[in-house]
């Protein structure tokens, strides 16, 4: 099947998906500029690194806690409602980090201003999956494949902005230009109603003779306590394990080998990689089931995975890292694509924003874990924790394969 009947054209010429899809692209460049802009901010206003980190430590877990909270409440009233109020909390808890005087003020005001944030990926997600319903959800591969390349984007040029500006002394232009961002395109996602999800509570419901026995029924259906979901979410866990890992052991195996400035075009080739692997996989649909694709794409991540602490050579290290990321769109868009499969539509927003907080958390345990390692074992030894990573994902992968049938099963025989 060509690209061009299955790829991105048709589905950004879909009526409304082009305007919401460039908004929230947009504000999530400002997202992906704001930690690293409160380091530099931070740093500068204090002297102090380990004030910056705990600013941006703040910050960052704010945002994995809170943020499914929000989620919540989009999901019950809607984008276009709740949407303003997070704009507004937000926009007004950075004017508080940049007027902030003291270390307090600064890590306070990072703080709420990590609470806030919107979580642009999910509306988006969310609006894709409102828009192709029924007869296009065939394509949602597709667009959650453009929504990764947005992501993978947005975190290529944001901090390549913000070390710009930081390195310039402009560390206030670098936030004030990330809350610009996210508010502009957040409020431009917020103006668009058409694309946007029904709330759940807008929506109503045929009474039935049993209408106790029938609210039981959809408050379990719409629960994310469920063990599809929460595999799902150890699946994100797992593949954060992976990130954390490759962002410490890259600069530590460099450093190590007397070449810190190779660090960054082997960074830099793994985000290439990363894009170019999301754009071809979201060129074609494809026949095998999302079940059985994931688990193809973890097997080759914790497979390719073995290079990395093989590696002798910054150049060798290069080569597997540009195999290995190849992995992780695939990875991710199914990921998406099966929890939009296992949660009812009414919680979509914030089952996919807990899948965000929990790549995070995983990010986060990493490369703390990675870090002590290179520190104690060297550079190789902290890149065997991303076969391992990738050997969870594979577990865990073939495990949700095995609950999708058995659920199945159950459907049918019900």
């Amino acid at each position: 099947m060509s690209s061009d009947a299955s790829g991105y054209r048709p589905l950004l010429r879909t009526p409304g998906a082009a305007a919401f899809f460039l908004a929230a692209a947009v504000g999530r460049v400002g997202i992906a500029m704001t930690g690293l802009g409160l380091v530099w901010l931070v740093h500068a206003r204090t002297g102090s690194y380990g004030t910056a980190g705990l600013a941006t430590a703040g910050f960052a877990l704010a945002e994995a806690l809170i943020g499914p909270c929000l989620a919540r409440l989009v999901d019950r009233f809607g984008q276009t409602r709740v949407l303003p109020f997070s704009l507004l909390a937000h926009g007004t808890a950075i004017v508080g980090v940049l007027a902030a005087t003291s270390s307090t003020g600064l890590i306070a005001a990072a703080v709420c201003a990590g609470a806030a944030v919107p979580q642009l990926g999910a509306l988006s997600a969310a609006r894709w999956v409102h828009l192709l319903r029924e007869e296009r959800t065939g394509e949602l591969p597709t667009a959650f494949s453009l929504e990764s390349l947005a992501n993978a984007t947005a975190f290529l040029l944001g901090p390549v902005v913000v070390t710009a500006l930081g390195a310039a002394d402009d560390t206030a232009l670098a936030t004030a230009i990330a809350a610009a961002l996210i508010l502009g395109g957040g409020g431009a996602l917020a103006a668009q109603r058409r694309t946007a999800p029904r709330p759940a509570r807008g929506q109503t419901t045929e009474s039935t003779e049993s209408t106790k026995s029938t609210e039981s029924i959809k408050n379990t259906e719409r629960t994310l306590l469920r063990p599809d979901f929460l595999l799902l979410a150890l699946l994100n866990l797992a593949i954060g394990l992976y990130f954390g890992t490759m962002g410490v052991s890259v600069s530590a195996f460099a450093i190590g080998h007397g070449m810190p400035e190779a660090a960054a075009p082997i960074t830099a080739a793994a985000s290439l990689s990363g894009l170019l692997s999301g754009w071809l996989y979201g060129l074609r649909r494809h026949r095998a089931p999302a079940h059985l694709q994931l688990i193809v794409a973890t097997g080759y991540l914790a497979g390719t995975g073995l290079l990395l602490p093989l590696a002798p050579s910054a150049i060798w290290l290069g080569a597997a890292v540009v195999v290995t990321e190849a992995a992780v769109p695939p990875t991710l868009v199914l990921l998406n694509v099966l929890t939009e499969k296992s949660v009812h539509p009414t919680v979509l927003t914030e089952a996919f924003t807990w899948n965000n907080s929990a790549g995070a958390a995983g990010s986060a345990l990493a490369a703390s874990l990675a870090g002590s390692t290179a520190d104690s074992l060297g550079a190789s030894a902290a890149f065997a924790l991303a076969p391992a990573a990738g050997l969870v994902l594979l577990v865990l992968s073939v495990t949700a394969r095995k609950l999708g049938l058995r659920n199945r099963s159950r459907r049918w025989c019900g």
